[in-house]
């Protein structure tokens, strides 16, 4: 990773995002030092230029930065740290530095989820239930999907919220198999809804 400290007098901003929820949680700086230290050890250290010394966030707190992704922008003098945090991480005790809540958003769950399954669909692991679905087949697949369907249907009309919600799960579940099997995504759904929510788009 070929960085431009000398653009920032050796220094470089670092912005530090949460790997899962993508909200950003702060900013700090680096030398060549601490990213070499954050790279070896997988927490985030920063230069303080306060203090003119390196600092790992979470030493004395233990809410630490944990590493996992980090990359340069288009011109090599800014860097986007990815990061699962343990606890707050701003020193007055909020999730962030803007004091801004960093709560996770269910949603984003469903592009791991796929992104899960795809795995299992590549690596066919013994014992899975995922595996056993792809072994069976498109058919099957969708089979599955109208089955779990109908359970939501009943549930809805007959049953409880609470059955509503695990069947509709059991739906949604075999439906990201299913569209994986045809090579699409969860938010290929998303996109043409985000389409339809257009007030000039008209149906096919």
């Amino acid at each position: 990773m070929n960085i431009n400290f000398e653009k920032g007098s050796g220094l470089v901003p670092a912005i530090i995002q949460d790997a899962e929820t993508n909200k950003v949680l702060m900013l700090g700086y680096m030398n060549q030092e601490a990213l070499d230290l954050t790279l070896k050890t997988k927490k985030v250290t920063f230069y303080s230029r306060t203090r003119q010394c390196l600092w790992t966030k979470g030493e004395t707190s233990g809410n630490y930065l944990n590493l996992v992704d980090l990359k340069a922008d288009c011109d090599n003098d800014t860097l986007l740290v990815k990061v699962h945090p343990t606890g707050p991480t701003c020193h007055t005790g909020t999730d962030t530095c803007w004091g801004e809540t960093n709560g996770s958003n269910p949603l984003l769950f469903l592009s791991a989820l796929q992104d899960f399954i795809y795995k299992r669909k590549e690596e066919m692991p013994e014992g899975s239930y995922t595996t056993s679905l792809f072994k069976d087949g498109l058919n099957r697949m969708a089979q599955k999907v109208g089955e779990e369907a109908l359970e939501a249907v009943i549930e809805a009309c007959n049953g409880t919220n609470e059955r509503l919600v695990y069947e509709g799960s059991d739906m949604l579940y075999h439906l990201i198999v299913l569209l994986t099997e045809k090579g699409l995504r969860i938010e290929d759904l998303a996109k043409e809804l985000q389409v339809r929510h257009d007030p000039n788009w008209h149906k096919h």
